[in-house]
């Protein structure tokens, strides 16, 4: 039996088909209109007769026998037009084959209703563009969240708040810009299909390119590539662009990203720290007005970041009444720190770890640490939150501390419950380097990781020339959207984010 929604688009194409037949172009190939309806709006609100020519998607339709008002929008805001069988004559009858979703060009002047409402009196109507299905019932917008992903469009057309979230996204990116260039960096680009698959502890995807070949792998970082310029005499640049990860997704995560990552010369991770403090407060200003917001039930000010040891962090999260909680200091190897995380299942049992903390005895200490970081740290950080001073084991590129081997000069950013940025003083020392990528390899073929670090021998020679000392910062760009727009799931600030395919 055929559905309402099939009987609708019948009902469409019966429309289209009369439309044809008065011998009107349903789809015309141009139209120029004068104003957009914001613009239309401020200069009535500014004075004076305003003739105009709009376009827009018809959005409410409400006939009152020789007259009818109609609502269109376009990208700027909507407003009302009043149609006249007098003013428009045969014309007037094309309204019976026009429906809610339909392109339409409209000719006229301006005024205000009686209500107080501005008007646009159409002395000449277009049919720009006729639509064959249905939108959203009566413009209260989708409810299959799923749908709302997939079929992005009908979520924009049908929801104010969801097409200011990504106009918002636009200026927040337009805002980090011009924080970065009004320091002197320079903003660059470097490839996406690359080699070796480095510069993170990601799976990559890889791809196959037939003239050379070879396997390519979709960039998981523009790190290395971003160090060489730094090599070749290039003191600040900075790239954002998508960088691809192999791996699930979540609230949090989507396998394909926005990032922004940044290197300057002559700088280390406390630098790179208080810039951040100084950007975030920045393009929340000048996005949002103020650096005081709120998340969830959360007021956050973002011009405010705590700072404490990814030691302090850990032992603290995990620590229960009189119980102390892990310091990761006193577990030297993975065997002794697995053996305190099981511990710790033990007495706790919450169920999200039977889950997260599966296969434990194939991980590396470093691995080990970091689900101690997303299971108890991460999600307790919602206040701006600076994490310092991580093991060797988990930053293959980052400087050693000076007064601690076993540390890197490192730090996450954290806010709203989640990591926002990581940053460290670069690993410029070349035989270093090429000894810590040694290590993850091994650990790769140990472990059967596919996330850790690989070797760029390309990079390794480059190092070789002489890197200046270099504080470097990644930052996910979706999840400071996320912050800035108070939404729990990347998904919400992604315009399309990555779904399984339907059966």
């Amino acid at each position: 039996m055929p559905s309402r929604i099939d009987d609708l688009a019948r009902n469409r194409l019966e429309k289209l088909s009369r439309i044809r037949a008065c011998g009107i172009d349903p789809y015309p190939p141009r139209y120029h209109r004068s104003h957009t309806i914001k613009e239309v709006l401020a200069l009535f609100e500014q004075g004076g007769d305003l003739l105009t020519r709009l376009a827009g998607r018809i959005t409410a339709s409400r006939p009152m026998g020789r007259a009818t008002f109609m609502d269109i929008r376009d990208g700027s805001g909507r407003i009302q037009l009043y149609l006249r069988k007098d003013i428009l004559g045969d014309k007037y009858q094309l309204l019976k084959s026009l429906d809610i979703g339909d392109f339409i060009g409209a000719t006229g002047r301006v005024f205000r209703t009686g209500s107080g409402e501005v008007t646009l009196e159409v002395a000449d109507l277009a049919i720009l563009s006729k639509s064959l299905r249905p939108l959203a019932e009566k413009w209260h917008g989708l409810t299959d969240v799923e749908k709302r992903y997939r079929q992005r469009y009908l979520d924009l057309v049908s929801s104010e708040e969801v097409r200011d979230i990504f106009f918002v996204r636009s200026h927040i990116i337009t805002a980090m810009r011009r924080f970065f260039d009004g320091r002197g960096f320079l903003e660059v680009e470097t490839p996406v299909l690359q080699p070796v698959a480095a510069g993170a502890m990601a799976r990559p995807f890889s791809t196959y390119h037939h003239t050379l070949d070879q396997t390519l792998y979709l960039r998981i970082a523009t790190e290395l590539y971003l160090k060489r310029l730094i090599i070749g005499g290039l003191d600040r640049v900075y790239e954002i662009g998508r960088v691809f990860r192999n791996e699930g997704t979540s609230t949090h995560h989507n396998p394909e990203f926005t990032m922004l990552e940044s290197y300057e010369a002559y700088a280390d991770y406390e630098d790179v720290m208080e810039m951040v403090e100084e950007m975030v407060t920045f393009i929340a200003e000048e996005v949002l007005g103020t650096a005081q917001i709120q998340f969830g039930v959360d007021k956050i000010d973002l011009s405010h970041w705590e700072r404490i040891t990814l030691r302090e962090a850990i032992e603290k999260a995990t620590g229960r009444g009189d119980r102390p909680g892990i310091d990761i200091e006193q577990y030297p190897d993975a065997e002794s720190l697995r053996g305190a995380m099981a511990r710790l299942a033990a007495e706790d049992a919450p169920e999200r770890l039977v889950a997260d903390w599966s296969g434990l005895e194939k991980m590396s200490r470093g691995k080990l640490i970091d689900k101690l970081i997303s299971s108890f740290v991460e999600p307790n950080l919602i206040q701006p939150t600076f994490v310092l001073d991580y093991p060797v084991e988990l930053s293959p590129l980052a400087k050693r501390k000076p007064d601690n081997e076993r540390l890197v000069e490192r730090f996450e950013a954290f806010c709203g419950g989640m990591e926002v940025a990581n940053a460290f003083t670069e690993l410029n020392d070349p035989i270093e380097q090429r000894e810590r990528f040694r290590e993850q390899e091994q650990l790769r073929s140990l472990l059967g990781d596919d996330e850790l670090e690989r070797t760029d021998d390309d990079f390794l020679q480059a190092l070789e020339y002489g890197m200046p000392p270099t504080g470097g910062l990644g930052m996910g760009i979706d999840r400071l959207v996320m912050v800035l727009t108070g939404k729990q799931s990347i998904r919400e600030v992604i315009l399309f984010p990555q779904l399984k395919a339907k059966g």
